[in-house]
């Protein structure tokens, strides 16, 4: 069955019957109308209207806007998907009656323009203009919508932001709320390896490079031949003007260093910090009566899942829908190990059909009857619903003592880890589908990468345990250097030794200090700031306190399982060493004032469905 909702029990109606009563009435058109529409600044941004044929009025639409082609020029003769990104939404929704239309981020594509930042604030600007442009055709009734996985997706959020009368309903899919911490620096660690492969990429596509881009999963066919020129440009003339405006485009690495501190301002721009291209940052301009539909998974790289989580949270006078399942950055993959194949078989085309349905087009859907939260149960193999996050409001403490998690603090102890900067998760992560990787198999090595770590094992539960929320690694530490990077991994080890990975989190000691959740990024998990004011170093040999949360996840511990905790102090495939060159060596604390534990949002998992949180 996998993560397929056919015969699940959290759903009214589930989003695959839903779909099968919902059939395709309109043809897909040939081609799309492809047209510039002229900016405040006369940048002239390339865009695909695909409009339903045989509709006998005007309909709603659904705007994508992307760095990733608005859709490809193919070889004469092929038969290659032209529009890899955008495809499967437009296919789907155009003959279900809407009108979808593709948008070439200015700096990207067949646009003009150079982009200036990850998600500028100017695209967002940019964003308006097009929504004005939709409303003012005669095919369009003046009722928007918008969606996208990743950077599409956090630009419907944008989009919302403008506060534009006619954006009805967003689905940001697998997108970031704050670009700090969501993605680039998780916990305040810094993800080096990711800026460069992004930074490729976008070197591959905005300059037109297709010898770098076919090294690119995703795009290696050869039949697709760079950007697609808009109508006008018969010959691809306009088009190889703005791949040149594109050369002054900014490079990540150099970027994403700027912001060393989150909400940081640039030296030379007081008004620009990480704050500015991240959707948290304009949520109050979100008009309370936009819906929402948030959704990740629970391998949907480093922060991704709580970026979906802190959206629901933050835009709470919204009705906003939250989806967690058992995914990798886009739903590509169902990460389960029980899974029954690599291949993902929810109908998440189907949620955000019924989504858009009853939001957007306004067709009785009876959705406002289905709960707010829905979540997949990695191991018990099961979609649960909730009311509200978190499902699980209670946390189960559990000690951390020599080599064991035990119910109650023991004596006072201590043990000294020193640091090993080659130490790594390996390259089978959550972290390479950010990277364009094509991932299917995750922590198979596990077991054999975690024995490498010093760590901390429960005995074995009496019964079926689920997981669900946020868990906390509470560590009481010394350290030999004024800072450290710590990776708190979570295992479940069977009962016959096999060990899976669960979740982990990581801190940067830096940033040790806790901070309440400010209005625009609601947390249910230890909130800091991550600014320079509230940074402090380390005192070597001194005794501190991290709290560091784990990554959301609902997972389910077997009877006979135990529960396991590992360290490390570096990721040597993802994060940059902290410090530089200069290993710490980590004394962990147990017992009396300095009782180190790891709190667990557990419960007992019901054997059959039925048993709604």
């Amino acid at each position: 069955m996998g993560d397929s909702d056919q015969g699940s029990t959290a759903w009214r109606v589930t989003p695959g019957h839903y779909m099968a009563g919902r059939p395709a009435e309109h043809a897909m058109p040939a081609r799309p109308l492809s047209r510039y529409v002229t900016m405040r600044d006369g940048c002239r941004i390339a865009l695909d209207a695909w409009l339903p044929e045989g509709a006998t009025g005007p309909v709603p639409a659904v705007l994508i806007l992307t760095p990733y082609y608005r859709r490809f020029a193919l070889a004469e003769g092929s038969e290659a998907d032209a529009i890899p990104n955008a495809g499967k939404f437009v296919r789907f929704l155009v003959p279900r009656g809407y009108a979808v239309v593709v948008v070439d981020v200015r700096g990207t594509g067949a646009s003009f323009g150079t982009r200036d930042s990850f998600r500028s604030p100017r695209e967002r600007e940019d964003s308006r203009e097009i929504a004005d442009w939709v409303v003012a055709q005669p095919w369009s009734d003046g009722r928007i919508g918008a969606t996208g996985i990743s950077y599409p997706g956090a630009t419907s959020d944008f989009l919302a932001s403008t506060g534009h009368p006619a954006v009805r309903a967003i689905a940001p899919l697998f997108a970031m709320w704050d670009t700090w911490q969501d993605h680039y620096y998780p916990g305040g660690v810094f993800l080096n390896r990711l800026s460069r492969s992004y930074d490729d990429l976008m070197i591959a596509m905005d300059h037109d490079r297709r010898d770098l881009l076919k090294n690119i999963a995703y795009y290696a066919n050869p039949e697709l031949r760079g950007p697609a020129p808009v109508d006008e440009d018969a010959d691809g003339t306009l088009l190889a003007d703005a791949i040149h405006e594109h050369l002054g485009s900014f490079h990540m690495p150099d970027f994403i260093t700027e912001f060393r501190f989150r909400e940081d301002p640039l030296p030379y721009d007081a008004g620009f910090s990480s704050a500015s291209f991240s959707p948290y940052a304009y949520s109050e301009h979100v008009r309370p009566d936009v819906a929402v539909l948030a959704t990740s998974g629970w391998m949907d790289g480093a922060g991704f899942s709580n970026a979906a989580i802190a959206r629901f949270l933050t835009l709470r006078e919204n009705p906003v829908h939250l989806l967690l399942g058992p995914w990798d950055h886009g739903a590509r993959s169902n990460v389960s190990p029980w899974r029954p194949e690599a291949a993902s078989h929810f109908p998440l085309l189907g949620e955000l059909l019924r989504f858009f349905d009853h939001y957007l087009m306004g067709l009785t859907t009876g959705y406002e009857a289905e709960s707010r939260v829905h979540y997949f149960s990695i191991h018990g193999e099961r979609w649960q619903e909730a009311a509200s996050w978190p499902p699980v409001t209670g946390m189960e403490r559990l000690h951390l003592s020599p080599g064991a998690l035990k119910p109650k603090a023991g004596a006072t102890e201590r043990e000294t880890v020193q640091v090993d900067f080659t130490a790594s998760s390996g390259t089978h992560t959550r972290y390479e589908r950010l990277a364009a990787i094509d991932t299917t198999t995750y922590y198979a090595d596990w077991g054999e990468r975690a024995a490498r770590l010093p760590a901390w094992t429960s005995a074995p539960l009496e019964r079926d345990t689920e997981l669900t929320g946020h868990g906390v690694a509470d560590l009481w530490i010394e350290c030999s250097e004024p800072d450290a990077a710590l990776f708190a991994y979570l295992s479940e080890v069977e009962a016959d030794g096999t060990a899976r990975y669960v979740t982990e989190g990581v801190l940067r000691a830096l940033h040790r200090k806790e901070a309440p959740a400010p209005a625009r990024y609601r947390t249910s998990w230890p909130s800091r700031s991550f600014r320079r004011e509230d940074a402090a170093p380390l005192v070597p040999g001194h005794a501190e306190r991290l709290r560091i949360p784990l990554l959301p996840t609902s997972w389910v511990f077997k009877a006979g399982s135990r529960i396991r905790l590992s360290i490390a102090g570096a990721d040597a495939e993802h994060c940059a060493q902290v410090p530089h060159g200069r290993p710490p060596r980590l004394a962990i604390l147990h017992g009396g004032e300095h009782a180190s534990a790891l709190d667990l949002p557990l419960r007992p998992f019901p054997a059959t469905e039925g048993n709604t949180p």
